[in-house]
């Protein structure tokens, strides 16, 4: 009896537990969204009616859409510059040996250990002795350099557990080294490479302190939003927030359900 009552208090418990770290990692995503329809007039902090203004002129706040595309623009270059060195180093790093190898690993996963203050506070410090201007350029400079650590690492695991005879078979069939890489190995790599892209550029969207050192002048969404939280963050913001997170939301629906048909057709065949 005693073993069956202290298994049910722990059960609750645990599912207490559950529901306590849900609600604290939900409510400020609950608030974000409902405070994108709050009817406010200077400040987004008190609620004074619901309105429909705010997503119809989601562009009305100055520099608020100016700064969501500056983080798409920085997010994008910055992941697909990653990810093509990234995966051209996972490869290197799994198929080849040279001098220096556990070396360039170690140094690789550096940025990955290192503080984000640190991090940006060094690299704010090269841009200034070596006279580059801060703004757009020095900010896609700096999330290229600390994504390439997330890029390998993803990218590396999927080549690690590639098995070589595929692409020896290839070239047994008489295809080029550039036919194998397209038709055999590109494939095969892609799932990592487009996990590794997701994780790069969520990664640089969401980046504050080594962009608020290396920004100079720009603004992205996220330094936008720490300017603008001393005195509530206007309620575009939160109609932009909402729609990223909303779409995220899809995404991951989207994949997870076309992975489930995949698995449905392949245990059919």
């Amino acid at each position: 009896m005693n073993r069956g009552l202290r298994f049910g208090v722990g059960a609750w418990g645990l599912a207490v537990y559950a529901v306590l770290i849900f609600v604290l990692l939900l409510v400020p995503i609950a608030y974000t969204i409902v405070y994108s329809f709050n009817d406010y007039r200077r400040t987004n902090i008190v609620w004074r009616g619901f309105t429909w203004e705010n997503w119809a002129g989601v562009c009305g706040v100055q520099d608020v859409c100016a700064a969501f595309g500056t983080s798409i623009l920085v997010g994008a270059v910055a992941t697909l510059a990653a990810t093509a060195m990234g995966t051209a180093i996972a490869i290197a790093l799994v198929r080849y040996r040279f001098r220096f190898r556990a070396g360039t690993s170690l140094l690789l996963f550096l940025p990955m250990a290192t503080p984000e203050v640190v991090l940006g506070a060094g690299l704010a410090a090269q841009f200034l002795t070596a006279g580059v201007p801060k703004g757009v350029l020095t900010i896609i400079l700096a999330h290229t350099m600390f994504c390439i650590s997330f890029v390998v690492v993803t990218v590396r695991a999927r080549v690690a557990s590639l098995d070589p005879a595929i692409e020896e078979a290839g070239r047994d069939l008489y295809a080029s080294p550039g036919q194998v890489w397209w038709r055999v190995t590109f494939p095969l790599l892609l799932p990592g490479i487009i996990s590794a892209a997701l994780l790069s550029f969520a990664l640089s969207f969401d980046d504050f302190i080594i962009t608020n050192f290396n920004s100079g002048p720009a603004y992205t969404f996220p330094k936008y939003v720490y300017i603008n939280a001393s005195k509530g963050i206007p309620a575009e913001a939160n109609v932009i927030a909402t729609v990223v997170f909303v779409l995220a939301i899809v995404i991951v629906v989207a994949s997870q359900l076309a992975s489930a048909a995949r698995r449905k057709r392949l245990a059919r065949n």
